[in-house]
């Protein structure tokens, strides 16, 4: 499982759709050879070492570990070198100590956080409020390493890292799909106007050569017939001129219907044009939403201070009611304060400017929320001098996106 820990709250008892079979995991999880102290990586049952690895360090730390030993070729991918961190975890030898290490410093504070609970019910209260903060990593590292643990605790801990992927890959495949839609459409586009494009060429070479043609034809005939002293010279020369008029005209006609296909193929290719620029600004938007997924499930808060917004209040109208509560754990998991208008369906617009006032930025999907609404959140926000920021869809990712924008984070420094 990769980096996991997206910056919203989950509850440990809702995160598990079904119960888990524990009784796939062997029984005895961990081995000290003296306690209390810390458990060692090598000490760990080898089931554990995948969840470890894949939650608890990123793919450029392993990297840089697995180099100091030769391990790490330019060839290998991220996959490759997360098999082999695994096999050397369970090795009582310089690799697995260097991955022990690692991990230590990735996770110094929580591990100091965590040393402070001197009891089994103290450690898994802390584990319990690092989940519903959404401090995965660090605090999965301190759980699994603690005094106190036990087979209970780590199995807990397990679990609801375990279920947490899942949920993760679940949100954002809609998103995945979309956006793998509009790279394949994107492409059949060009691969049309390129298509049409060289075809238009062709046309109008062609037209041009047998224009050519036909003048220096009629430029020769010209010629010959003059230097003949036929009786029927002016006679031939009039229908030789006027059959050239007449083939000259069908060219014309020929040449006005191509200009009007060239015409309205230009028209189609700008159409078409104007469709892959929209399609490359979704694709750009939802790369942007994807990258500040990755960048929130590789980076806790305790590490990256300027993803949090506290003092900030956000104001978020319209969306879809079932998306409410996740939105708002997710805000207040970054410190801000989340308030929320329906655009009119239950709330009455009449609550709108009284909110807008309390904000310090008003969020809204343009799919998800009704013109008047709109409207009103603009036009209230402008009279109160507050920043809204229009969101391309509804979803989760696209809110994350927004909260990772400059001018949010420039607001939370200046807040602070």
């Amino acid at each position: 499982m990769g980096g996991v820990g997206p910056a919203f709250a989950i509850k440990s008892t809702s995160v598990l759709t079904r119960p888990f079979d524990f009784r796939a995991i062997p029984p005895t999880l961990v081995k000290r050879e003296t306690a209390p102290r810390r458990t060692k990586i090598w000490e760990f049952n080898t089931n554990l070492h995948c969840s470890i690895i894949g939650t608890c360090l990123s793919n450029a730390e392993i990297r840089q570990v697995l180099k100091k030993f030769g391990m790490a070729s330019q060839d290998c991918s991220d996959h490759e070198l997360h098999g082999i961190a695994v096999s050397l975890a369970g090795r009582q030898d310089d690799a697995a100590r260097a991955l022990h290490k690692a991990l230590d410093h990735r996770h110094k504070l929580a591990v100091n956080q965590f040393a402070r609970a001197d009891t089994e019910d103290a450690l898994r209260t802390q584990w319990r409020d690092a989940v519903r903060r959404g401090d995965i990593p660090g605090a999965y590292w301190a759980t699994l390493t603690h005094p106190q643990t036990n087979q209970t605790i780590i199995r807990e801990a397990f679990g609801e890292v375990h279920m947490l992927s899942h949920l993760i890959g679940s949100a954002n495949r809609a998103d995945i799909r979309r956006l793998c839609q509009l790279e394949a459409d994107k492409a059949a586009l060009e691969t049309k106007l390129d298509r049409q494009q060289q075809a238009l060429h062709d046309a109008v070479v062609t037209r041009d050569t047998q224009i050519n043609q036909l003048r220096q034809a009629l430029a020769d005939r010209i010629v010959t017939d003059a230097a003949t002293n036929a009786p029927t010279e002016e006679t031939t020369l009039h229908d030789l001129i006027a059959d050239r008029e007449r083939r000259l005209a069908v060219e014309s006609r020929r040449r006005a219907t191509l200009e009007e296909r060239l015409q309205a193929m230009q028209a189609e290719r700008d159409a078409e044009r104007a469709a892959r620029v929209a399609a490359e600004r979704a694709n750009a938007a939802l790369r942007q939403e994807l990258d500040a997924v990755e960048a929130s499930l590789a980076t806790s808060p305790e590490d990256s201070p300027s993803a949090r917004l506290d003092n900030i209040v956000l104001l978020y109208v319209g969306g879809r009611p079932n998306q409410v509560a996740p939105m708002r754990a997710m805000v207040e998991g970054l410190g801000a304060t989340f308030l929320h208008h329906d655009g009119g369906v239950e709330n009455h617009q009449t609550l709108l400017p009284g909110l807008v006032s309390r904000c310090d930025f008003a969020l809204f999907p343009v799919d998800c929320i009704s013109h008047d609404a709109a409207n009103a959140t603009k036009s209230l926000c402008r009279q109160a001098g507050k920043r809204f920021i229009p969101l391309r869809s509804a979803s989760a990712t696209a809110l994350l996106a927004a909260l990772q924008a400059p001018e949010m984070t420039r607001m939370a420094d200046a807040a602070d």
